[in-house]
């Protein structure tokens, strides 16, 4: 099975290494679905917003199970700063420490990180005497934390506004938790038993992958253990290597904007750099961090641009550490993509907007490889308050999917989740509905979102939720003001946003942060992030994105079109405009008229 050569490393045979690879993976899904059976808020067990890793004792990371795309290797740089601050000599067996500083966890406060050291032995086996294996680490959405909103913060100007902060605090020490640290948390939420049941799945996954790394230790030894992580780590680099040198070298940039709270928008700048086996993103040129809480932290950034590289790398293949070596990243200090302190973070909606940004320039190298651009946002409508039938209070968010992006050789799928919430799901409406006082009117794919093209966009969707009772809502779609983008003459999809529909007295309840009346034609009132009180009978129609298109609209397939017309995907107007399709009032298609209209 294994043995040592002349360098002094164990070699060990490929089944061995495959086995391990495999457990390791293995252990990482397991501890995924310990959190899901176990936790208590549906963010977590029903959209599956959490990030679980698990590290050899160098914090190279060896498996990971993320349910939230954009947490692939969020915990990697939230780790080194743990250890930064406890100190690796000061851990023990059994120590449970919690991390939520933006700055060092790589996201807002209420994504909370939960890490622990892995040892061969137990608390009951002092540290002197006990091997560290590894480390296990968790990451999931809590609901509240003490910040000065519910919810979501959405107009904060300093990180102290958004909750309490947990710099790197043990919260069991040595197998047993800390009481103290358990009454802080307790008493500073409004949601207490939620949150605290929340701590203890992440406590239980974690227990989960210790149990897990142990028994692989145990049956085959830490020298064998130890090279089989150093073949797949090797393995993973020189694959990553591989597939960047089929890439053709040079430099893109791309910009866009988020929406912000001023009007003015924020800006977002990428320039991306092939060479050789390398890839470098440059954020440089992007805003500086601003008064609002759009700022991104460094380990968010990191993750943004892994995500991104392991798409056109190693997409089929499990994570860990080697496969981002060909992979750097500059964002300077101060930049939106590298916040400080005090900057605020909590709506990190402007990571979402980015990762078609990085996808845009790439584009521009690799157009065969690259889809043109998704509805490029999560568009998140929150419920919050005292629920009419318990009096306990409550809070509930469900992500809506976008259209994605047409292809050199198919149409954009519709209605899924944005790229950075693959793994993701929204709530069932049923679940929803019982959970908050809501009903859904209406929920559909919407007509003509989906950008034309030879290869079409996908649609975005329409959900109206209509209030039952007196409720708290927010929304936090930070991609309303500017399109997406097509490719080779394809055309942008249809925008992100909101319509209220409320009562005479909503301006007293509703504080709107981007109104978008003056980008629409229509007399209704589009709007992106607000927050308010929602009144019986009053209606939030959520309004995603659609993709990009892909080629010359008129080199669409006529009866593509009119099957996209009969499906309702394309309206007979939008045919006529966009496509240069006549259809008949009998759903047929006018060729006549078409050859002339195309001509034109």
């Amino acid at each position: 099975m294994s043995d040592t050569n002349a360098t002094g490393r164990t070699d060990v045979d490929a089944a061995t290494v495959e086995v391990v690879r495999n457990y390791l993976t293995s252990a990482a899904t397991e501890m995924q679905r310990t959190l899901i059976r176990t936790a208590y808020n549906t963010i977590v067990y029903e959209i599956l917003d959490f990030g679980i890793s698990l590290y050899d004792r160098d914090r190279n990371l060896i498996a990971d199970s993320p349910g939230l795309a954009l947490f692939l290797g969020a915990n990697d740089y939230a780790l080194e700063k743990v250890i930064e601050h406890v100190g690796e000599e000061d851990l023990a067996p059994g120590d449970v420490i919690l991390m939520n500083y933006p700055y060092w966890s790589s996201t807002h406060t209420l994504d909370v990180g939960v890490f622990a050291p892995i040892f061969r032995e137990g608390p009951e086996v002092p540290r002197a005497e006990n091997e560290l294996l590894g480390y296990a680490a968790t990451r999931a959405h809590w609901l509240d934390l003490g910040a000065k909103d519910e919810g979501y913060v959405l107009d904060s100007t300093d990180v102290h506004q958004e909750g309490v902060i947990f710099p790197g605090t043990k919260v069991h020490k040595r197998g047993e938790p800390d009481e103290e640290v358990l009454d802080l948390i307790r008493f500073n939420s409004r949601l207490p038993d939620k949150v605290l049941g929340d701590l203890n799945a992440q406590i239980a996954a974690i227990r989960t992958g210790t149990r897990r790394l142990r028994e692989l230790h145990e049956k085959y030894g830490g020298e064998t253990i130890d090279a089989c992580i150093d073949r797949i780590q090797d393995h993973g680099e020189r694959t990553a290597r591989e597939a960047v040198r089929d890439l053709p070298d040079g430099t893109w940039s791309a910009v866009d904007h988020a929406d912000g709270t001023t009007g003015d928008g924020i800006r977002i700048e990428v320039e991306v750099t092939i060479d050789g086996d390398e890839v470098h993103v440059d954020f440089s040129g992007s805003a500086d961090q601003v008064d609002e809480p759009l700022n991104i932290p460094r380990g968010m950034t990191e993750t943004v641009c892994k995500l991104c590289f392991k798409t056109i790398t190693t997409p089929k293949e499990d994570s860990n550490a080697g496969q981002y070596e060909p992979l750097s990243i500059h964002a300077p200090e101060g930049n939106l993509f590298n916040a400080s302190y005090p900057a605020p973070t909590f709506t990190i909606w402007t990571a979402i907007v980015s990762v078609d940004v990085v996808f845009e320039a790439l584009s521009k190298a690799m157009p065969d490889r690259i889809p043109a651009s998704s509805g490029g946002d999560l568009n998140d409508v929150m419920l919050f308050g005292e629920d009419p039938e318990t009096g306990r209070q409550f809070v509930e968010a469900n992500n809506d999917a976008v259209g994605w992006g047409g292809t050199d050789d198919h149409d954009g799928a519709n209605a899924i989740m944005h790229v950075t919430e693959t793994m993701v799901q929204n709530i069932p409406v049923e679940v929803f509905e019982n959970k908050a006082p809501v009903s859904f009117d209406r929920l559909s794919l919407r007509q003509d979102s989906g950008g034309a093209g030879k290869h079409r966009g996908g649609l975005g969707l329409r959900r109206d939720f209509r209030i039952d009772h007196p409720v708290g809502a927010l929304s936090i779609v930070q991609k309303t003001r500017t399109a997406g983008w097509g490719i080779d003459g394809g055309e942008p999809g249809a925008k992100n946003g909101i319509v209220l529909d409320l009562h005479d007295d909503a301006d007293e309840r509703v504080q709107v942060l981007v109104d978008n009346a003056d980008i629409y034609d229509d007399d209704r009132r589009w709007v992106g992030m607000f927050r308010g009180t929602f009144h019986e009978g009053e209606v939030i129609s959520n309004r995603t994105g659609g993709g990009g298109g892909y080629g010359e609209p008129f080199d669409r397939d006529l009866e593509a079109v009119l099957e996209d017309v009969i499906d309702g995907y394309v309206s007979r107007e939008a045919a006529r405009e966009e496509y240069g399709v006549a259809i008949t009032d009998d759903l047929e298609i006018d060729r006549d008229e078409t050859a002339a209209l195309r001509s034109e």
